[in-house]
């Protein structure tokens, strides 16, 4: 930006210098404002390639920082789905209804354990195989 704010506004001193006829110029001194021109021109066009280059490096840093983002937000959601099933079961238990016909059962909490670890492990197994994990 500075290289830019320092190249750019000599533009058009330089053109009314080279080309305004009523300047009592000497053709040597315009011939050298014409190559400094040319000069100009040519630096103000590489400061447009360095900025549209910067830009690019710019996008591609950015984009690589959002696919890193969203990785690492789906293993986040895939955590917190897969901390919400007992989250869910327990809530549900923890209700206190008077029926539920496991609670009167030796087996009805073995089962519920079993059915919990049984989906978390399922949840886990399907994001690992859509790395997500």
């Amino acid at each position: 930006m500075e290289l830019r704010r320092a190249v750019n506004p000599l533009a058009l001193p330089l053109q009314l210098l080279v080309h305004k006829e009523d300047l009592p110029l000497d053709a040597e001194i315009r011939r050298y404002l014409r190559d400094v021109a040319d000069h100009h021109t040519g630096v103000a066009e590489r400061i447009t390639d360095f900025d549209d280059s910067l830009s690019a490096l710019i996008s591609a840093a950015l984009t690589k920082i959002t696919v890193q983002q969203n990785t690492d937000m789906r293993k986040i959601s895939a955590w917190v789905a897969i901390a919400a099933v007992p989250t869910m079961i327990a809530g549900i238990y923890g209700m206190n209804f008077d029926h539920m016909p496991e609670l009167k059962t030796s087996w009805g909490y073995p089962v519920v354990l079993v059915v919990i670890t049984g989906i978390c492990l399922t949840l886990l197994a399907l994001f690992r195989r859509n790395n997500w994990l």
